[in-house]
């Protein structure tokens, strides 16, 4: 008998027992399930919840990958050791062994901590509740890493996941139940307890913050800076990198500091162009919540341009950001495409989905600006959002049925 077929034994055998979701969470991780339809089907299709969480994984697995190398690359250019990028996206001082070795072992732990902790959460919850484990963390559980600075402590990281699990979704009901993004309810929960290890110049480079012991040998922290564009414009500073002004095509493809995940607009944008080729990841959102952070840029950039505001003022420097700028650095793009499009803490109905996008992009760059403590606002932007989405819904549908109404009375005058 084959191991799946052992398996599919046990797991009749051990029905209805007290750790039956966690075997069958682990049975249906390795293997289909062996139960088939008797009577006739309504519908056939191929997707599933497990399937559309691993779609989702692997658009984001190329952002993990370019992490490594980047979370490598930012410490050696800090420290002296290499030069900055010279020759575009293949460049060979950024994708060498040395700065992946880093970045590895410094984000596979985030990852491991992540899903064990969270996934441990969820089987609990599973074997109390009993119910089956649902495959709803699966993204979560990658999402986490993905936005979070490098040198996190990994305590931290394990008593957000508590809290983003237990109060950001199973009190809810559980997976698709919950009403907040629960990545992003972690993220919330690490800058309001640690707001120190999840904002300033310090944290996003690897041996930056000098509350880290495992520094390179010979390195001054004092001397790393771990500043990022968005905290350099928030002071009305000019962004330098290694020596050297930042180019527009080293912010699309990357190599600026920052969350692990979220530096490569680049890859970022493949990453939304598969969602959307799937099917999983609505373009309405994604379209709309650009739109909506270019007008937002566009009339800061004016204020700007009308004289309004001096150089002076604190606001001054993100204002005085071109606005496609706003696009290409911070959180912004990997917001938008991966939480901000959410199909359970998102808009529902297409016209829902336009304003909610519009309004995720608008309030994101309005809070990037008038926050210079905290130079971005995606993360408060899509949370505000995610509140309000049900709100959107009911009125579109409430719209709609007026119209309907109207429609029927004519038709029967």
């Amino acid at each position: 008998m084959s191991l799946k077929n052992k398996l599919h034994v046990l797991k009749r055998k051990y029905r209805n027992k007290k750790m039956a979701p966690v075997f069958n969470a682990l049975h249906t991780f390795l293997y289909l399930p062996d139960e088939t339809t008797h009577n006739g089907t309504h519908i056939k299709a191929a997707d599933d919840l497990k399937r559309t969480m691993n779609t989702v994984i692997m658009a984001m697995v190329p952002c993990l990958l370019f992490g490594m190398f980047n979370a490598g690359y930012q410490h050696n250019l800090a420290i002296g050791d290499i030069q900055a990028v010279t020759s575009g996206f293949f460049s060979s001082e950024f994708w060498t062994l040395a700065n992946f070795s880093i970045g590895f072992w410094k984000i596979i732990p985030l990852v491991i901590v992540s899903y064990g902790v969270g996934l441990g959460i969820e089987f609990i919850f599973a074997i109390i509740k009993k119910h089956e484990v649902e495959e709803g963390y699966l993204v979560t559980g990658m999402l986490v890493p993905l936005i979070v600075p490098i040198d996190i402590p990994l305590w931290m990281l394990a008593v957000a996941v508590i809290f983003g699990v237990v109060i950001g979704k199973e009190v809810f009901g559980g997976t698709g139940m919950n009403i907040l993004n629960p990545a992003l309810t972690i993220r919330a929960f690490l800058f309001f307890a640690y707001p120190t290890w999840m904002s300033g110049d310090k944290v996003w480079v690897h041996g930056a913050d000098p509350r880290v012991q495992d520094l390179a040998a010979g390195a001054q922290p004092d001397a790393i800076s771990g500043e990022t564009i968005l905290g350099s414009l928030a002071q009305g500073n000019e962004f330098m990198l290694g020596g050297s002004e930042v180019s527009l095509m080293d912010m699309f493809f990357g190599f600026i500091p920052g969350s692990v995940g979220e530096t490569s607009t680049l890859l970022i944008l493949l990453g939304g162009l598969f969602l959307i080729f799937s099917k999983i990841g609505s373009w309405r959102i994604m379209l709309s919540s650009v739109i909506g952070a270019i007008v937002m840029g566009l009339i800061f950039n004016q204020v700007v341009d009308s004289g309004w505001i001096s150089n002076s003022s604190n606001f001054y420097g993100l204002m005085s950001a071109p606005f496609w700028e706003h696009l290409i650095i911070g959180g912004f793009a990997f917001g938008t495409v991966f939480m901000a499009t959410d199909p359970v803490t998102a808009s529902q109905t297409n016209k829902g989905k336009w304003i909610y996008g519009f309004l995720v992009g608008f309030i994101s760059i309005m809070i990037r600006v008038f926050n210079p403590a905290y130079p971005e606002g995606v993360m408060l932007a899509i949370l505000l959002m995610n509140v309000f989405a049900p709100t959107i819904d009911h009125y579109v549908v409430q719209g709609n049925v007026k119209k309907r109404m109207k429609r029927l009375k004519v038709k029967t005058a």
